[in-house]
Formats: C-alpha cells, sequence, structure tokens
C-alpha cells in the first residue's frame, strides 16, 4: 500500500506533464532525422520496451519451439496415466529451459547482428528490427511445411511464387504453428503406441481372470512407469526433441 500512491503520482505526471516539458524544449515523444537515419526519443523507445514485454508471452509461445514441446510432454503425461504428475508448472518449466536451449543459436545471432550494433549506435533501430527478423524467419520457414504456407496463401488470395524466403509474416506465423501443432501429434503418436499395448495386455488379463470390477490403469501405472524409467524414456524425449528441430 505504501508504493501505491507514489506510483500513482508517478504516472499522473508522466501522462499529465507533456505540456510542461515541451515548453521547457524537452523531447517527449520526438522522431529526429539525422545524416539519413532516424532517432527515436527515450520515451517512446521505452514504450516500444513496454509493448515489447507485452507481447513477449506470445512470441515465446508461437513463434519458437515452445507449442511443440509442451504439447508433446503433456501427451506423455496422458499417456502414463499420471494425472496431475507432473504438474503443469512442471511442464512448462521444462517446456521454456528447452525452447531456450533450442533457440540459444537463433537468440545468439538476434543478440550478435541486432542488439549490439543498435546499442552501440552502428545501426537504425529500424535495421534492428529487420536484423532480428531474419533469424527468427529463417527458423520459422526451415520448420514449417510447404502445404501448410501453401494452404494459408490460398486463403488469403496472396501470391508468392516460389520463393518461400518472401512469405508474409501474416501467413508464415499461423502456417507455423499449424505445422507445430502436427509435429507434436505425430511425435505423441508414436509415444501412446506402446502405453497402449500395456494398458490392453492388462485389460485382457483382467478380464480373463474374471476381475471386471478393477479398474485397468490403476494396474497398468506402474508397469507404464516402470518401462518408461528402463528405456530412460526423458533422456529419449527430450533428445528426440531437440533432434526434431535439426535440419
Amino acid at each position: 500500500m505504501n508504493l501505491v500512491f507514489p506510483f500513482s503520482v508517478f504516472v499522473i505526471n508522466l501522462f499529465f506533464s507533456g505540456p510542461l516539458f515541451s515548453d521547457q524544449g524537452l523531447p517527449i515523444l520526438d522522431i529526429i532525422e539525422e545524416e539519413g537515419a532516424t532517432r527515436y526519443s527515450l520515451t517512446l523507445q521505452l514504450l516500444g520496451l513496454m509493448t515489447v514485454l507485452t507481447l513477449l508471452p506470445s512470441i515465446v509461445i508461437m513463434m519458437t519451439s515452445f507449442v511443440r514441446i509442451v504439447v508433446v510432454l503433456s501427451l506423455l503425461r496422458q499417456a502414463l496415466g499420471t494425472a496431475q504428475t507432473p504438474p503443469n508448472q512442471v511442464i512448462i518449466g521444462i517446456s521454456l529451459f528447452l525452447t531456450f536451449f533450442i533457440m540459444s543459436p537463433v537468440f545468439s545471432e538476434i543478440y550478435n547482428d541486432s542488439l549490439v550494433p543498435y546499442q552501440s549506435e552502428d545501426i537504425s533501430f529500424e535495421t534492428a528490427v529487420i536484423n532480428a527478423e531474419k533469424p527468427i524467419r529463417n527458423f520459422m520457414l526451415n520448420q514449417t511445411r510447404k502445404e501448410d504456407i501453401s494452404m494459408f496463401v490460398q486463403i488469403s488470395n496472396n501470391d508468392i511464387g516460389d520463393n518461400l524466403a518472401e512469405t508474409p509474416f501474416s501467413i508464415l506465423a499461423p502456417a507455423f504453428i499449424t505445422s507445430e501443432l502436427k509435429s507434436a501429434f505425430i511425435i505423441g503418436f508414436l509415444i501412446y503406441i506402446p502405453f497402449v499395448i500395456i494398458d490392453l495386455v492388462v485389460a485382457s488379463v483382467l478380464m480373463s481372470m474374471g476381475m471386471m470390477m478393477l479398474s485397468p490403469m490403476m494396474i497398468s501405472m506402474p508397469f507404464k512407469l516402470m518401462l518408461f524409467v528402463l528405456v530412460d524414456g526423458w533422456t529419449l524425449i527430450m533428445g528426440s526433441l531437440s533432434s526434431s528441430f535439426v535440419n
């Protein structure tokens, strides 16, 4: 409660002191053209930064490997029949760390080619955005199926020819998400097969013994866990997910 009043005063001053700052000649929302480059005032840069931070969760989810990983881990939990184990927080945490591991080359390229030159004022803001877009676009193109891109191109009545590198981002983003979901479901299907076989065997044994009132899931779960541990399942899952993004 002690921080509410000072913060409120700060916000009010920020929004209502524009004319005062303008009279004193202080730039608030200025865009300066100099030597062929565009420079933005600190306020605009902070506004852009806050916008990026607001959209960052959606960017991480929809433009990286996060979708495929979290869907596969959720399907794995359902296949094991362990209900809420591991919990959602653990699955999301694993997905985030594995996403950062897989996307580290892309993030490094963005940092070296976009953020560092912009901070040293070697490139303009527009050039920094273009340089940051290239590695993300290349990653998404490498993981997107051509038929998914063609479908959204046809729906949008857009003609990009055979040059997929020129695919508009409004088409590439939904095509990438569609491809990621398709890949995740394929991996999930392969994960389900051995556990479904265990369920069928256990159910058949229980029926042959006349134990129809006993849930097969309760009996099959220890065997599923034992199989998963014996084959080093977590290592296989993490390694397969990571290698699935290598072209």
